[in-house]
């Protein structure tokens, strides 16, 4: 096959040109196109002969682009695309690896901020004031020898685990497959678990309370499927030590809100730090605001400035290997649902 391949890169922002000469080099076949637009309509009837398709969030429907055969996302979670009837006849890829750095960086520092008490500091040098009681405010728990548990271990649970390796921690992951340790996906240089190393024990997800009873700090880094959705609830919470820290950088479907806000309140739980929700953004009115054992960010955790970079390196690449015909990487079973 020497036909040329109409490549549309989709965006809501401009895209550097250094990146897109990338993707052009990859094949004279890759004709790359880069276009902005927040609607759909915006495009008119671009699609007609575009057979690859990187996009931001902008999915056309199966009639509007008969040619094409594959859509690369600029995002890693998917459950916001299952239902498009688009994904029912092409392949869909995911950026997922290009975020690991920071999420994993995110979570440490989460771990530490409660592992120290950085809230309790802030909060005492607000006022101004000197406690007197030093001790029993800020002695700390240290990260060596604690356990932590991460629910789910692709990309980021990986490199959260070398991370906290290096911290001396102890560290247990739930995996749908524990059969399976090998990293499949794209992955970052000297970044991640690849082969499973890190891990001292493996949980199956019908092991999830044994796992959650073992650990200081629990961390949700599985996707958003219906396996998944409401998987932290009331008697998760109860299965975990007084003193756990829940830290969510997945999604907020996963844990069960209303049922987080009443172990937190009833100190079933020692505190959790929050980045995604679910409902975004969290309401004014929301409880979790002025619990004094939470800590909220604002869907942050998988912000890095080298973003664009990463997601063009892993497109070209795969881009490389749909020309060749080889297998591409991060690519998302519709049925699992990542």
């Amino acid at each position: 096959m020497t036909d040329s391949i109409r490549v549309l890169v989709l965006t809501q922002a401009p895209m550097p040109e250094h990146l897109l000469a990338t993707l052009r080099s990859v094949s004279p076949r890759a004709i790359v196109e880069h276009r902005t637009a927040e609607t759909l309509e915006e495009l008119g009837d671009v699609w007609q002969e575009i057979e690859v398709l990187y996009t931001t969030k902008l999915v056309p429907l199966p009639e509007a682009a008969p040619r094409l055969r594959w859509v690369q996302g600029h995002f890693a979670g998917v459950d916001q695309l299952l239902e498009h009837p688009l994904l029912r006849s092409v392949t869909l890829t995911t950026s997922s690896g290009i975020h690991a750095p920071a999420m994993a960086e995110y979570t440490l520092m989460m771990v530490l901020a409660f592992a120290h008490h950085l809230p309790r500091m802030i909060e005492y040098q607000g006022r101004a004031e000197w406690p007197l009681q030093r001790w029993a405010l800020f002695v700390p728990q240290e990260l060596r020898d604690s356990t932590i548990g991460l629910v789910g271990y692709g990309s980021i649970g990986r490199e959260m685990a070398r991370l906290a390796r290096a911290f001396g921690m102890r560290v247990l992951a739930l995996k749908r497959q524990v059969g399976h340790l090998a990293d499949d996906g794209w992955r970052l240089p000297n970044v991640g678990d690849a082969a499973g190393e890190n891990v001292e024990r493996l949980f199956a997800p019908d092991q999830l309370h044994e796992m959650l009873a073992e650990c200081d700090y629990v961390v949700i880094a599985a996707p958003l499927t219906a396996e998944t959705r409401g998987l932290l609830g009331a008697a998760e919470f109860r299965a975990m030590k007084r003193k756990a820290v829940v830290i969510n950088v997945a999604r907020g479907g996963v844990i069960d809100e209303a049922a987080l806000i009443d172990a937190l309140r009833a100190q079933v739980i020692g505190g959790a730090a929050l980045d995604v929700f679910d409902q975004e953004p969290l309401s004014a009115e929301s409880p979790l605001w002025h619990l004094p054992n939470v800590i909220i960010s604002p869907h942050v955790s998988g912000f890095t400035p080298h973003y664009d970079e990463r997601t063009m390196a892993l497109f070209a690449e795969n881009l490389r290997r749909y020309v060749a015909g080889e297998p591409l990487l991060n690519v998302v079973d519709m049925q699992r649902g990542y």
